[in-house]
């Protein structure tokens, strides 16, 4: 019989305690974030009906990358490979007792079938964060603030990244006033858009003829002059007073307001998810080693009506975490993340085992993440232990200790050693939390 495969999942991550520490590093500075802005979190389950995706979020996500599969009970069911359906239907199931408006969020797995590469797995954790009940620019503003503080928090300057703001209801006036595109030709059209900066320029060109089919030599000009245009000020005449115009125009303004001043006017961003209905928005890093998007959201108006209740405003944006590491990476914004455990305990024979696990006992009392070595292995097996761990104190008790109540504690990381009682290693490790542990920092 042959041994089973090491080999995770295609697609997915292993998260060894080092990389567990990173990500849950990204995790709190996101809780904090959110959280500052009145947001509250809640929880969904891992499987939904197939039916809220076939519904609203497209063919290419519901139909081509979901796990879909039928449960014991016949019923069509799916791995959820994104949030939204799933806070809409909790939305409407509580309709009439939320408190709106809502502000909703949460951090969580999801699984989408697809080809994997850098930033884009099969399995992928994702900070989802809603707010229901407020329409208009303020709400639109404030979904794009939360975001700019969720990468500023880590550290970020604004000439890092930039904030990308289009809008849906634009896009198609622009599709079927400016370029003169019927439904089908839209919406081919903005899928098209949706990947310009993933294919070659002669490649966006032979599709885009394909979509204007004889009308080609009049709508390639118009289409290089709409992807040229930067600013609002450079929307065609008859578009001024559209309300969409003038939407983007009050974002961009209370943007500028609350000191965000990296974001711009994006005409070629069309958000690929079907269910957006007005302001959508995609951060991307500015680095050139890192250049792509990292996440984005927009406004979903529609969503919760479909589940047979009165519609309502939202605005919202999913942020996923591998994205967010590799935006810290290039930017050398990643802390040195040591292990959580604050001393490792070495009895220093069999004899004096029950004496350090009392002591073990005493320090977990009063707050200190202590391992306690049970193998009665030698003492520099021990210590190596410890240093493979990462753990900043070893605690040597043996039966001396134990009868005076003092113990040898050895700084590892500086290699210096003092006799003290248990109160006092209590202190020395809350004096290394306070004196920079960024992990301990979220706790403290």
């Amino acid at each position: 019989m042959s041994s089973l495969s090491t080999q995770n999942y295609k697609g997915s991550r292993d998260y060894f305690p080092e990389e567990k520490r990173l990500q849950n590093y990204i995790f709190n500075v996101w809780h904090k974030t959110v959280e500052s802005f009145g947001y509250e979190e809640y929880g969904a389950p891992l499987l939904e009906p197939l039916d809220i995706y076939l519904a609203k979020s497209g063919q290419e996500l519901a139909g081509e990358q979901t796990y879909a599969f039928e449960d014991r009970g016949g019923r069509m069911v799916a791995i959820r490979p994104e949030m939204t359906p799933s806070i809409s239907r909790m939305v409407a199931a509580k309709r009439q007792e939320l408190a709106m408006p809502a502000r909703l969020y949460s951090i969580a797995n999801f699984m989408r079938y697809e080809r994997p590469q850098r930033g884009r797995e099969r399995e992928f954790w994702q900070l989802n964060a809603d707010l229901f009940g407020v329409d208009g620019a303020a709400a639109d503003a404030e979904i794009i603030e939360l975001s700019h503080a969720s990468v500023m928090n880590f550290g970020a300057k604004q000439e890092m990244f930039t904030v990308r703001v289009n809008n849906r209801q634009l896009i198609n006036r622009l599709m079927s006033q400016f370029l003169k595109l019927d439904i089908v030709g839209s919406t081919m059209m903005m899928k098209l858009l949706d990947r310009k900066n993933k294919i070659p320029a002669e490649e966006f060109k032979r599709q885009a003829i394909e979509i204007f089919g004889t009308q080609a030599s009049e709508g390639l000009p118009k289409l290089a002059k709409m992807i040229s245009m930067k600013s609002v000020d450079d929307l065609p005449s008859e578009l001024a007073n559209d309300d969409s115009v003038k939407q983007l125009r009050e974002v961009m303004k209370l943007l500028c307001q609350k000191g965000i001043e990296n974001a711009v006017f994006d005409v070629t961003l069309m958000r690929g998810l079907d269910y957006y209905t007005g302001m959508v928005f995609e951060l991307f890093d500015n680095s050139p080693e890192n250049n792509r998007a990292l996440f984005g959201g927009g406004r979903y108006d529609g969503l919760v009506g479909l589940f047979g209740v009165e519609p309502i405003s939202t605005v919202g944006v999913g942020m996923g975490a591998t994205t967010m590491q590799q935006f810290l990476e290039v930017h050398d914004l990643l802390p040195k993340l040591k292990s959580k455990t604050d001393v490792y305990i070495i009895p220093v024979s069999k004899e004096s085992l029950v004496g350090a696990d009392d002591l073990a006992r005493k320090l977990r009392n009063e707050g200190v993440r202590a391992e306690l070595d049970i193998t009665g292995r030698k003492i520099d097996k021990q210590i190596k232990a410890a240093l493979k761990k990462q753990i900043p104190f070893a605690v040597f008790v043996g039966e001396e200790e134990i009868a005076s109540g003092a113990y040898t504690v050895r700084n590892l990381v500086e290699s210096d050693e003092q006799k003290v009682g248990a109160e006092r290693i209590v202190t020395i490790v809350k004096d290394r939390r306070y004196d920079g542990d960024e992990d301990a920092l979220f706790e403290l």
